[in-house]
C-alpha cells in the first residue's frame, strides 16, 4: 500500500509584512532537498554537453522518429539515431556560421514539431545562438514583432509557414537575412526573398552550405542564455523570457532526482510522443529530459484527429498533454463504455468502483485490482499503445473527474504539474499513487523554494490555518529576465523571488492546489470584490457546463456568464422536455437558458456562494471557446479582454 508522508520541509519562518504590505508565509522545499538542492555536475555547462554525453553513451539508439507517408497515409516510424542527429547538427551549425551568425545571435524556429526542429535547436545549442521559437498563436503580428524585437537574423521554418515569414517584410528587413525551409521552397519564394536582399534555402541546400567550412564549437557557460521564449500574456505585446543553460539543466536534474525517489525514472528504453508545441517551455524541457536519458522521441503527423493513431503506432511509455487533449480521450472512452451494452457497461462500473475504492484505501494502482486490470482496464492501455506508464498534464487545471477516471482505467500514473515559462516549466509535480493529490499540482520539485504571500484584497492569508496566497518561487531554474523589458522584470522579481500571480493553497501533505489568479479580480457596483477564476472553477462543477466565462463590472451589481453547455446533458434535458434537439436552436431557447441557470443555482447552493457571486443571466454558445477566435491563448488560458470584445453584444 502507498505510504503518505508530508512532502515538504520548512526552511525559513514566516514573516509579518511591514505596515500596509502583505504577510509572507514560511518558506518550504521538497524533503528530497531538505539539506540543500543537489548541485549540477561541474562538467556539464549547457544542453549541448548533455546531448553529447548521450551521443557518446547511446550512439545507435533511436532518437528522432517521424511517420513515413505512403500514398498520403501515415505508415511506420522511421528513425535517426543519436549519432546521425549529432552529425546533422554539426552540418547545420556549420551552415549557420557560414551565413555570418555568431555566438549570442538569435535564430528563429517556426513550425510544428519535427526532427528538423530539434536539429536546428541543437545547432543553436552547439554554437551558442539563442533559440527563439516563433508561433502565430500569440496573436496577429506576433511573428513580425518577435523577429524585430529579438533581432533574429536567421529563421528555420516549416514549408507551409514560409509565406507568413515573407509577410513580415519590409518591417523585418533590417534583421532577417536567411530563411531555411524544413522541406522545400519555390522559385517564386526565392525571388521574393531576393527582393529584400535575403537568402532562402531548402533544407538539403542548406546542409551543403557549410560542408567545406570548419567552425569551432565555442565555450559556453551555465549563465549563458539558451533560449528566448515569448509568452502570450493576455494583453500587450508578447514578453521574451530569457532562459539560461543553468535553468534548463537544473530542471533536468531536479526532475530526475524527483522521479528516481519514486522508482519512476526515465531511461534509454523510454519512448515519448512529441505533439505539444516545442515553442512552449513544457515540451522543450521534456524533450531535453528525454535526450539526457538517450530515449526516443517520435513526432505526431500533425493531425489532431489522428493523434490516437500516432499513439498506437509509436507505443509511447510517457505522454504529456494539456487538459483539453485528456478531456477528449476521456469523452471518447466514456462514449465507448456507454455504447458497449448493458452487461459490459455494468461490469465496467463494478470494476471501476472496486479499483477506485482500493486506491482510496491506499493501494498502489497496479495492486488495487490486478484481475480487473487484466480483463478490463488493460484494453484501455492497449488503445493507448500498450506501453504507457506515465501521463503528465500541465498548462491548465485538469478536472477532478477526468483525472480520477484516467488514474483508474489507463493502468498508468496520471499526474498534474505546474510551472511557468519564467520558472522553466517545472515547479510542482504530483506523486504517483497519492489519491489525496487529485486536483492538486503536488509538492514542489527539489529545485525550488516556495512561499505564499498574502493577498488581503482577495481575502487570502498566507499565515492562516489553511495557508492561501500568491505563489512565490526561488531557485536556479528561474528566468534571467524579460528581454529588453527591465521594467516588467522588476514587477515580478522582488529580491530572489518570482511572483507568479497565481494563488495557491497548501494542502496538509505539502502539495499545492491552484485556486485563483491574483489579477482576475474586479469590484461590483456595491463594492464587493469578485474572484472570477475561482467562481469559474466552482460553476464548472455543474454537469451542464463544459466551459464558462463570467463577467461583471463596477457599474452593475450582479454577474452574467457565457456558457459552453455540455451537449450530452442538454440533449437529455431536451428529450425529456420535448424541446428541439437542434443544438443551435436549443441554445437560443429561453427554456434551455433557464435550465442551465437552475443547474448553476444548485452548484451555488452546494458551494455556499454569496449573493453577489450568483450568476443572474447566461448566454449559451454551442461552439467551444477556441484559439481560432482568439478567445484562448496557446496554453488555453482565457483572454478576458478578447472575450468581452467578442461577446460585447451579448453582454
Amino acid at each position: 500500500m502507498a505510504k503518505t508522508d508530508k512532502f515538504i520541509v520548512e526552511i525559513e519562518k514566516a514573516k509579518e509584512g511591514e505596515d500596509g504590505k502583505p504577510s509572507i508565509g514560511p518558506v518550504y522545499r521538497n524533503v528530497l532537498a531538505k539539506d540543500g538542492v543537489i548541485p549540477l555536475p561541474q562538467e556539464l555547462d549547457c544542453c549541448w554537453d548533455i546531448f553529447c554525453q548521450s551521443v557518446k553513451r547511446f550512439p545507435k539508439n533511436p532518437m528522432l522518429g517521424e511517420r513515413e507517408m505512403v500514398g498520403g497515409k501515415a505508415g511506420p516510424y522511421v528513425w535517426f539515431t543519436y549519432q546521425e542527429v549529432h552529425d546533422l547538427v554539426l552540418r547545420i551549425g556549420a551552415s549557420i556560421c557560414s551565413r555570418g551568425a555568431m555566438q549570442g545571435d538569435r535564430c528563429g524556429i517556426y513550425g510544428a514539431n519535427c526532427s528538423n526542429w530539434v536539429i536546428a535547436m541543437k545547432a543553436c545549442d552547439a554554437y551558442g545562438l539563442y533559440c527563439v521559437p516563433l508561433y502565430d498563436t500569440l496573436g496577429a503580428g506576433a511573428v513580425e514583432y518577435i523577429i524585430s524585437h529579438a533581432e533574429i537574423s536567421i529563421v528555420f521554418v516549416e514549408e507551409k509557414k514560409i509565406s507568413e515569414v515573407l509577410k513580415t517584410f519590409p518591417s523585418t528587413e533590417k534583421y532577417l537575412k536567411t530563411i531555411v525551409s524544413f522541406e522545400n521552397i519555390s522559385l517564386q519564394q526565392k525571388k521574393e526573398a531576393a527582393n529584400f536582399g535575403m537568402k532562402m534555402y531548402s533544407w538539403n541546400e542548406f546542409l551543403l552550405l557549410g560542408i567545406d567550412n570548419r567552425f569551432d564549437i565555442p565555450i559556453k557557460k551555465k549563465t549563458d542564455i539558451c533560449t528566448i521564449m515569448y509568452t502570450s500574456g493576455t494583453t500587450g505585446d508578447p514578453k521574451g523570457v530569457l532562459t539560461s543553460n543553468e535553468s534548463i539543466l537544473s530542471i533536468i536534474f531536479g526532475v530526475n532526482h524527483h522521479l528516481e525517489s519514486m522508482n519512476q525514472e526515465f531511461s534509454e528504453t523510454d519512448v515519448y510522443l512529441s505533439f505539444l508545441p516545442l515553442a512552449h517551455i513544457f515540451d522543450r524541457v521534456t524533450e531535453e529530459l528525454f535526450i539526457s536519458k538517450g530515449a526516443a522521441i517520435g513526432f505526431w503527423h500533425k493531425d489532431i484527429k489522428r493523434l490516437l493513431d500516432d499513439i498506437q503506432e509509436l507505443k509511447p511509455t510517457v505522454f504529456c498533454a494539456v487538459p483539453r487533449v485528456l478531456e477528449r480521450i476521456y469523452s471518447g472512452l466514456i462514449e465507448k463504455i456507454s455504447s458497449a451494452g448493458f452487461v459490459k457497461h455494468a461490469l465496467f462500473n463494478i470494476a471501476y468502483s472496486y479499483k477506485l475504492r482500493n486506491m482510496h484505501r491506499g493501494y498502489r494502482h497496479a495492486e488495487a485490482a490486478p484481475i480487473f486490470d487484466k480483463i478490463i482496464f488493460n484494453k484501455v492501455n492497449e488503445g493507448l499503445g500498450g506501453n504507457l506508464r506515465l501521463i503528465l498534464s500541465g498548462a491548465a487545471p485538469l478536472s477532478h473527474s477526468v483525472e480520477t477516471f484516467l488514474r483508474v482505467v489507463t493502468c498508468a500514473h496520471v499526474l498534474q504539474g505546474y510551472g511557468l515559462t519564467e520558472t522553466c516549466a517545472g515547479s510542482f509535480a504530483a506523486q504517483p499513487d497519492q489519491m489525496a493529490m487529485i486536483g492538486t499540482v503536488g509538492p514542489p520539485l527539489p529545485v525550488v523554494d516556495i512561499c505564499l504571500e498574502s493577498v488581503p484584497d482577495m481575502g487570502y492569508d498566507a499565515l492562516s490555518s489553511t495557508p492561501r496566497g500568491e505563489i512565490c518561487i526561488r531557485g536556479k531554474c528561474l528566468f534571467s529576465g524579460y528581454y529588453k523589458r527591465e521594467d516588467l522584470t522588476k514587477e515580478v522579481m522582488i529580491g530572489d523571488w518570482f511572483h507568479t500571480g497565481d494563488v495557491g493553497e497548501w494542502q496538509p501533505d505539502g502539495s499545492m492546489k491552484i485556486i485563483d489568479r491574483k489579477k482576475n479580480i474586479f469590484k461590483l457596483s456595491q463594492g464587493e470584490y469578485v474572484s472570477v477564476e475561482k467562481l469559474e472553477s466552482i460553476y464548472s462543477l455543474s454537469p451542464s457546463v463544459d466551459a464558462i466565462w463570467i463577467y461583471g463590472n463596477s457599474y452593475k451589481p450582479f454577474l452574467v456568464a457565457v456558457v459552453n453547455p455540455n451537449l450530452e446533458s442538454l440533449t437529455q434535458w431536451a428529450q425529456v422536455n420535448k424541446v428541439t434537439v437542434d443544438m443551435d436552436a436549443m441554445c437560443d431557447d429561453p427554456r434551455a437558458r433557464n435550465h442551465v441557470l437552475g443547474e448553476l443555482a444548485i452548484i451555488c447552493g452546494k458551494e455556499k456562494l454569496k449573493g453577489f457571486e450568483v450568476i443572474k443571466a447566461v448566454h449559451l454558445d454551442p461552439r467551444p471557446f477556441d484559439i481560432e477566435r482568439d478567445l484562448l491563448g496557446p496554453t488555453y488560458k482565457k483572454k478576458r479582454a478578447q472575450f468581452l470584445k467578442y461577446y460585447q453584444v451579448v453582454i
